[in-house]
């Protein structure tokens, strides 16, 4: 849900910046609109997505979220800049021209989307038990609960 919500707010602004108020170029546009957008999925992710609370580790969890959005930021905005260089080319205006930038920052995320999430929840905010096989005297100490072999567990003979 938390993708669903960034890339809302990303496109509308996308939109906004690019063809309501025409702030430049397509680049330009994208910028501003990751820009904007990007606290809030910082947030939305921490809070909602990966159940974290209190202060953000700074090297744990914020510089690894701001790089990635950067490279995700350069990316897309290399899409939408070729997207509407190309529209120029073949004199697609307006709706057309803006139609092609969306789909460009839209697919460029999306393809980004499955390794930032991935990324994000294996890594980044995964949740971190402890070892339950590790007692007070270590791996497989006398604290360590005994598992018997189920169907699923691997044998050896």
């Amino acid at each position: 849900m938390v993708s669903v919500i960034s890339s809302v707010t990303s496109l509308v602004l996308l939109y906004v910046f690019f063809r309501v108020l025409k702030v430049g170029s397509a680049a330009a546009s994208n910028i501003l609109a990751a820009a904007v957008a990007t606290g809030p999925s910082y947030y939305l992710n921490r809070t909602w997505a990966w159940k974290r609370g209190g202060k953000s580790h700074l090297w744990r969890e914020v510089v690894p979220f701001w790089v990635i959005a950067f490279v995700s930021l350069a990316l897309s905005t290399g899409a939408v800049d070729f997207a509407s260089h190309e529209a120029h080319v073949h004199h697609l205006q307006g709706r057309t021209e803006t139609i092609l930038v969306e789909f460009a920052n839209f697919f460029t995320y999306g393809v980004l989307w499955v390794a930032k999430f991935s990324f994000f929840n294996r890594i980044l905010f995964a949740h971190r038990a402890p070892d339950e096989r590790e007692g007070p005297e270590g791996p497989g100490g006398p604290s360590a609960p005994e598992v018997p072999p189920g169907p699923l567990s691997p044998t050896i003979a």
